[in-house]
């Protein structure tokens, strides 16, 4: 990924972050949605990624499209994104699919880390059944069948999936943007995972900590972040003291090496 559109998608990620707690599923559809008419419309696409238009008339055409047909807060995102800067017209549409995707797994995540590793299960079993299946792969990729019958089709397969589960099941299956279903299904997997990283705290330590330490740090992290954190403790004796803990891709370091480190900086500097 090229470091222009990189930038701009992990902005757009970072601002969506606080529209996610209590969504439903209505955000994820509709950011699915301009995601369609975006990948139908070239005219558009190029008119909402030309570096040369002014952001004013990026977010002028974002309003008169959207206005009244979305929330606000669709409108808000996608005028965000048009004003950033992308590599290609492709990137545009792709992180808008991260997005969608990423609002619709958050409401699996409403429910904490269980309901990230159910939609995970879900989704997995859905490729599961269809890397099983010649008929199947054949089905899902066959051009001239109605998109409608491909959508049915998946539901059999996961008759008791989640909300959420479905929906995604059903993005990848109607609009696979040149992916195979099991291929953006796989994506959608991927940025599940990339939630659950958020329950995980990995913390290194130069010695195993007590049950005390533990619990205390436990219960520590858990009012810090708002939410119960899987410990994963690691021995790191290169840390010479303190300790060191990340979440997701945040990074708490606390070591007595990193301290000498940058005092040594500071020295020489």
């Amino acid at each position: 990924m090229a470091a222009t559109t990189s930038e701009s998608r992990d902005r757009a990620l970072a601002e969506l972050e606080p529209m996610l707690r209590g969504a439903g599923l209505s955000l994820s559809q509709e950011l699915f949605g301009v995601l369609s008419v975006l990948d139908s419309n070239a005219a558009l696409r190029r008119a909402l990624t030309d570096p040369s238009s002014s952001d004013e008339a990026k977010r002028g055409l974002v309003k008169e499209l959207l206005s009244n047909k979305v929330s606000a807060q669709t409108v808000s995102i996608v005028s965000s994104l048009v004003t950033s800067r992308w590599s290609s017209e492709r990137d545009l549409g792709d992180t808008l699919e991260e997005l969608g995707s990423t609002a619709a797994i958050a409401v699996a995540e409403n429910s904490g880390a269980q309901g990230l590793d159910e939609l995970q299960a879900e989704l997995l079993g859905f490729n599961d059944a269809v890397a099983a299946s010649h008929d199947l792969q054949w089905a899902f990729e066959d051009q001239s069948a109605p998109v409608a019958a491909k959508v049915a089709l998946a539901e059999k397969l996961v008759p008791n999936a989640s909300d959420v589960a479905r929906s995604l099941i059903a993005q990848a299956v109607s609009e696979p943007r040149g992916f195979r279903t099991t291929a953006l299904v796989e994506r959608f997997v991927q940025n599940v995972a990339r939630r659950q990283r958020r329950w995980i705290a990995t913390v290194s330590v130069t010695r195993p900590l007590t049950d005390q330490q533990r619990r205390r740090l436990v219960e520590g992290l858990n009012s810090l972040y708002g939410r119960d954190l899987r410990l994963n403790e690691v021995v790191d004796r290169s840390l010479v003291g303190g300790l060191r803990v990340e979440v997701g891709d945040e990074v708490v370091d606390a070591s007595a090496a990193t301290r000498l480190a940058e005092l040594r900086r500071r020295l020489a500097s």
